[in-house]
């Protein structure tokens, strides 16, 4: 299979060619040229496989240049019992009889973007010999507090690859910041930016499309890629969990072959729910695409009018990995429901770039209303949430998961849906503490990494044994820098 940019057809790229790249020179992103279908038959046979073994049937429809072999030892390796926790990988908590919880937060740094970033660096390993690329890898990541340390995890010490992560200074959890900042491995760099998530993924974007800077890397014998979710190799590997999460419905009872469910996602970048569109392009039986938004909320005007509009306040809210106004991975979005036309993605994404909003056309508007809804929960919400659930269930969920059950209430009492619904957890309570503990009534008492033991000695909800090792770990990285000084740190990470 290839794939071309969705700011230009013309252009081809094999699978490999693809994740090796990370972002197309263009500025557009690298999306497959058609979409595998699957059928009842497909999903029969992976609905009592370990989740290595779909992952592997999944990912071989899109990367046709990598063997099946190949594939399967990779899931093995990023999926084992020496990186997650649970054998089920991504499991599915029933909390009610038609809502259930997709639990994506069991690896080795309790978010949902290990699920991609343990596979992403041997994709990437693989297409480096695949094309016979000789110089070094960067890896640039802009993150929003989970992707740097994600990233990182995967990428550490890996044969012919660096990695420099941006995050927002004073914009990701105390825990998220303890995670980057301590991470061992000799090809890793750390640096905060002044600004927020957006400022830091522009500026990764930027670079991407300075030639002259790369020009200079290339002498140094390094090329750019990316493990921001614009890489394919990330987007990818989150298809695969929608798919296992329908298998695991159906495998428990929960629902019959063929019946529909919803799947209700927490996300700031889009790039978790467009995966779980594409699952659906693919066959999956999807009835609607639930997309939960904090307070920064340009992802639910999107969607309810069909207008992106940047131009707002940015909220530093609890649920920091969702603090975001320029949301990548829509383009890919706009491209697929355009009819796959680079020239409207194009006058999309000029008009984003200069005057800070576009406007679909009413065909896409309908497909939208169709397909996606979108809602958004504040502060408050979140913590009566969080609160909540802990109370009637019995269940600790950290904020960004909050976000997404209770815009699910939302849906339900606008829509009276009651199809069966799975909603999304993305992160661990323990990398959020101090919102968790005041959720639940308890007063944080110190800060940072502290707030584990006290957490846990509330709840008795067992601390990620990543996380529990955070204490007293020497930081390794204190650089900040502005965001106009990006490039310069990215040269001087490659001297």
């Amino acid at each position: 299979m290839k794939y071309y940019s969705t700011r230009d057809r013309s252009l081809r790229k094999t699978a490999a060619e693809a994740i090796q790249m990370g972002l197309s020179r263009d500025g557009g992103l690298l999306t497959p040229m058609e979409i595998p279908q699957i059928d009842r038959d497909f999903l029969e046979r992976l609905v009592h496989a370990r989740y290595q073994e779909r992952a592997a049937k999944v990912m071989a429809l899109y990367l046709t240049d990598y063997s099946e072999e190949e594939l399967t030892a990779f899931a093995e390796n990023a999926y084992g019992p020496e990186k997650f926790d649970t054998a089920a990988v991504a499991p599915v908590r029933t909390v009610d009889a038609r809502t259930h919880c997709l639990e994506l937060w069991h690896g080795p740094t309790s978010a949902f973007k290990d699920m991609a970033l343990q596979m992403l660096p041997q994709l990437l390993s693989a297409a480096l010999g695949k094309t016979g690329e000789k110089r070094t890898v960067c890896i640039l990541v802009a993150t929003s507090g989970d992707t740097g340390k994600a990233a990182m995890e995967g990428f550490a010490d890996v044969p012919q690859t660096k990695i420099l992560v941006f995050y927002p200074k004073d914009g990701v959890s105390a825990v998220q910041e303890a995670q980057m900042v301590t991470q061992e491995g000799e090809n890793v760099g750390v640096c905060a930016v002044v600004g927020n998530f957006d400022d830091a993924q522009s500026g990764v974007k930027r670079i991407f499309s300075d030639e002259p800077l790369r020009s200079r890397l290339a002498e140094r014998g390094y090329v750019l890629s990316s493990a921001n979710s614009i890489n394919w190799g990330r987007i990818l590997p989150q298809v695969v969990y929608y798919i296992s999460a329908y298998c695991d419905l159906v495998r428990d009872g929960r629902l019959a072959m063929g019946d529909k469910v919803n799947f209700c996602v927490p996300t700031g970048n889009f790039g978790d729910i467009l995966a779980a569109y594409y699952a659906k392009r693919m066959g999956l039986p999807v009835n609607r695409l639930i997309c939960a938004s904090n307070r920064n909320d340009v992802l639910t005007e999107f969607l309810r009018t069909g207008v992106y509009d940047r131009n707002r306040p940015f909220h530093t809210t609890m649920s920091p990995s969702m603090d975001i106004l320029i949301s990548s991975n829509l383009e890919r979005l706009l491209f697929d429901l355009s009819g796959e036309n680079d020239s409207e993605v194009r006058r999309c994404m000029g008009a984003l770039a200069k005057e800070g909003r576009y406007e679909v056309s009413d065909a896409i508007k309908q497909q939208l209303a169709e397909q996606y809804w979108g809602g958004f929960c504040g502060e408050e919400g979140t913590a009566a949430t969080i609160a909540r659930y802990y109370q009637t269930y019995d269940y600790l969920i950290d904020t960004h998961t909050a976000v997404a059950a209770n815009v699910m209430e939302q849906y339900r009492t606008a829509t009276g849906d009651e199809t069966q619904t799975v909603f999304v957890s993305t992160a661990s309570p323990y990398k959020f503490c101090n919102h968790v503990l005041s959720a639940i009534g308890f007063a944080p008492v110190g800060g940072g990494v502290e707030l584990l033991d006290q957490l846990h000695a509330v709840t008795g909800v067992p601390v990620p044994r990543r996380l529990a090792a955070l204490k007293g770990k020497k930081r390794r990285f204190d650089l900040t820098a502005e965001k106009q000084a990006m490039d310069s740190v990215v040269l001087d990470f490659l001297r």
